[in-house]
């Protein structure tokens, strides 16, 4: 599987952005796309979830600003951000995972200026 993450940027204090992961190659064995963020001197932390049967999980930190969707026709996993803050600024990161794999794309970078 490799997956494509695209949609970062440089946005202001509540301002929004939409991230996409899109996953080719054997993605009926995922049953679980994550959302990761990193920032400068941080650990990386989990963002948001989806699985294979639509439930989603966020962070409190971006509970009720962010939203998580799948486009299963297109392979693809959102990550739609709304009043985006600048302790949001990090590299996003997805992540698919079947029953005995794990795989990641790359980052992308979300900045948000104050």
């Amino acid at each position: 599987v490799q997956l494509q993450a695209s949609g970062g940027g440089l946005v202001q204090a509540g301002g929004s952005l939409r991230l996409s992961c899109a996953a080719s190659g054997s993605t009926f064995s995922i049953n679980l796309i994550t959302w990761y963020r990193q920032a400068p001197g941080s650990q990386r932390e989990l963002v948001a979830a989806i699985t294979s049967g639509g439930r989603r999980s966020f962070a409190d930190s971006v509970k009720g600003r962010f939203t998580i969707s799948r486009d299963n026709a297109k392979n693809t996993v959102y990550l739609q951000m709304n009043s985006l803050k600048p302790e949001d600024t990090a590299v996003y990161y997805c992540n698919a995972q079947g029953s005995y794999t794990n795989y990641w794309g790359q980052g992308t970078q979300v900045t948000v200026s104050s």
